[in-house]
């Protein structure tokens, strides 16, 4: 992919909102910002509730993604055009689970709700009545997209294999567990995964959400050893913010061999007897 094929600009979308075949998604962790305003036309996916096969901490199958698909009025020829808070967080993490599940059809809006709203463009508080649709077939589900914590493990012998950390410093030297306002979702150990590069994923961003120049983030990620000839990971903490990582490495710079970790240090910090850096 690339950023031609991969993201929309806030003035293409001014321009193409009312266009049969798009359905414009707003992906967050609280759809209460959805109520408040949103762009026209669009429809709220909640990250959890809508892409979380619950009770499990598991994402929603193939056949649960087409259902969502389906009830949001995606049809055969439809594009799925994604937007959130947090500069994309929960919005990229939608786009890679559809990747992931095997639903190509889809892109994101550069910047998001933060520069949607920057600019002072168009919002309402209307709900449009979406009629159910048939998504069509789906494609095979892209495994390599995922990386599961044995991924993890195999890869500390392997030097080919490159893990990059994109939590905030202080997680990732073990400060903090997890962000100071997020208490009740950490890891039993601080510390990070050994051998992981510590990138923020808010430094692929400018001030306004969009993402920095494809020069900029190659050179960015070059600068701790993350190039696009090595098999990379990302992770965060939930998975979340590794999302937005990897659209900018898989989708945006088109390294070829690029997976995210969801299960992420929530998960790898209460694993018993694993190596951990500080």
């Amino acid at each position: 992919m690339s950023r031609s094929e991969t993201l929309l600009s806030t003035d293409w979308l001014i321009e193409n909102a009312d266009t049969a075949d798009i359905r414009i998604i707003e992906v967050d962790e609280d759809t209460d910002a959805y109520g408040v305003s949103h762009i026209p036309g669009s429809i709220a996916w909640h990250w959890s509730d809508d892409l979380h096969d619950r009770p499990r901490r598991e994402l929603i199958s193939q056949e649960q993604v087409a259902t969502l698909l389906a009830k949001s009025g995606v049809g055969p020829q439809t594009t799925v055009v994604l937007y959130g808070g947090n500069n994309n967080w929960f919005a990229a993490y939608a786009y890679w689970t559809l990747k992931y599940r095997g639903f190509d059809r889809v892109k994101l809006v550069d910047g998001g709700r933060k520069k949607w709203e920057a600019e002072n463009r168009p919002q309402t508080t209307a709900i449009p009545d979406i009629a159910p649709a048939n998504p069509g077939a789906l494609g095979p589900e892209r495994v390599d997209l995922r990386a599961f914590r044995d991924d993890v493990l195999s890869s500390l012998s392997n030097p080919a294999h490159a893990r990059v950390d994109v939590r905030s410093p202080a997680e990732y030297s073990g400060e903090l567990v997890a962000p100071a306002h997020l208490p009740q979702e950490q890891a039993q150990v601080p510390g990070h995964i050994p051998g992981s590069a510590n990138v923020p994923w808010a430094l692929a961003a400018r001030e306004d959400g969009s993402f920095k120049s494809d020069a900029e983030l190659r050179e960015l990620y070059a600068n701790v050893g993350v190039t696009g000839d090595k098999l990379v990971t990302a992770y965060c903490r939930i998975g979340e913010r590794s999302s937005h990582t990897w659209f900018v490495l898989h989708e945006l710079l088109e390294y070829p061999n690029v997976s995210n970790y969801d299960g992420s240090w929530t998960e790898y910090g209460s694993l018993v007897g694993v190596p951990v850096e500080r």
